[in-house]
């Protein structure tokens, strides 16, 4: 069984195509790159992937379950959680706050901010690992209004794992950041991959090629590469259409 497993997916935008026939094959356990330049296609993909858009054509198989045309939370329910590119977090909630929401979503309650304390403060002692787990241990009673960007991003993805995905989609991981926030964070993405399988958007071929164990090439909506990282960045087309300075 695949991860994520797509047939000839299509994306069309008032005649432009977005995705043109899109055959992934993702084993699980791994860490998978989407790369590509501006315009290639791998937000849209992403989006179909997680149900924020639906394909022109084609299906969709996530965990062996086919997903195509599901809303995001459907796919939620079925061990898939997502990052995006920009941080969406509450200023005034803190750290531990928002944790306990992202659990307590998981429940009946769902998101009810006006549920007693009570109700929310049951869920504060998972929500305490996964800050641990994230590295926020430490800043759980700050207000995200506070936080570093670096550990606004570290939030994000403690949310994320809230719902204990087995495939764990990140968009732009390390985007924004600082060199120390770079790092730090592909050191936390090599934590939190144990037990599921990641699909990044990265641009940082550094990112990439520390973290990934498969890298797919995207270009004007179709995949024209894919393999281990050293496999990919030496081939002649690859490195001059898309890549650049594969050491920059």
């Amino acid at each position: 069984m695949y991860a994520v497993e797509t047939h000839e997916l299509r994306k069309d935008y008032a005649g432009f195509h977005a995705l043109n026939g899109v055959e992934l094959r993702l084993d699980a356990g791994l860490i998978h790159a989407l790369v590509g330049p501006n315009g290639a296609g791998k937000t849209s993909l992403f989006n179909l992937l997680t149900g924020f858009q639906t394909p022109t054509s084609g299906r969709i198989l996530l965990l062996g379950r086919d997903t195509t045309g599901l809303p995001p939370h459907e796919i939620a329910r079925r061990g898939v959680a997502r990052s995006f590119q920009i941080t969406s977090l509450f200023e005034q909630l803190t750290v531990l706050e928002h944790a306990a929401l992202a659990l307590q979503s998981r429940t009946g309650l769902g998101f009810r901010f006006w549920s007693d304390d009570a109700a929310l403060h049951r869920f504060d002692a998972r929500a305490r690992e996964l800050l641990a787990e994230v590295g926020l241990a430490g800043s759980a009673a700050r207000p995200v209004g506070q936080l570093p960007y670096g550990q606004k991003r570290a939030l994000e993805l403690a949310l994320a794992l809230a719902i204990e995905p087995e495939l764990l989609l990140l968009d732009e991981p390390t985007a924004g950041m600082g060199v120390e926030d770079v790092q730090r964070t592909i050191e936390l993405i090599a934590r939190v991959r144990a037990g599921r399988t990641v699909v990044l958007v990265e641009h940082n071929m550094g990112v990439v090629g520390q973290l990934a164990d498969n890298v797919i090439v995207l270009q004007q909506g179709r995949v024209i590469a894919e393999g281990p990282y050293e496999a990919v960045r030496t081939q002649p087309a690859v490195i001059a259409a898309y890549l650049g300075d594969v050491d920059a």
